[in-house]
């Protein structure tokens, strides 16, 4: 298995050193097209919630990236430094009594692009997986 890591202080215009990071895969891992556009969406939407939700936007706090690669699958580990938070909690964005309501969108975007989200350490660690077949 190969794996990759980078950290990044929790400013909200470095999600472009993520996409570089993920371009950077793409070649690498010969990530296929299919897939990529859904890892390019799930792991910044993930590091933007880390920075903004998880981080609160405070520079001194860093956000992990770790990708790990083998022929089966593909998976980022997201980590921050903040609270965690209730996922199991989360309301689904799409039903109508939750549409006018900010907050839960990016997780279920996650969850119908990559094929397989958890959460670990409160919340604060999140795993994308991405089958390569």
């Amino acid at each position: 298995m190969k794996s990759i890591k980078i950290s990044i202080p929790s400013l909200i215009e470095n999600i472009k050193i993520i996409e570089s990071f993920i371009d950077n895969a793409k070649e690498r891992f010969h990530i296929d097209d299919d897939i990529y556009g859904n890892i390019m969406i799930s792991v910044t939407e993930c590091v933007s919630n880390a920075i903004l939700h998880g981080n609160k936007g405070d520079a001194s706090k860093n956000v992990d990236l770790e990708l790990h690669f083998d022929e089966e699958e593909i998976k980022f580990i997201i980590k921050d430094e903040g609270s965690g938070f209730e996922f199991d909690e989360l309301k689904d964005p799409t039903a109508p009594e939750n549409l006018e309501k900010a907050g839960g969108r990016g997780i279920f975007i996650m969850k119908h692009l990559a094929d397989d989200v958890s959460f670990e350490e409160e919340g604060r660690k999140t795993i994308l997986k991405f089958y390569m077949y």
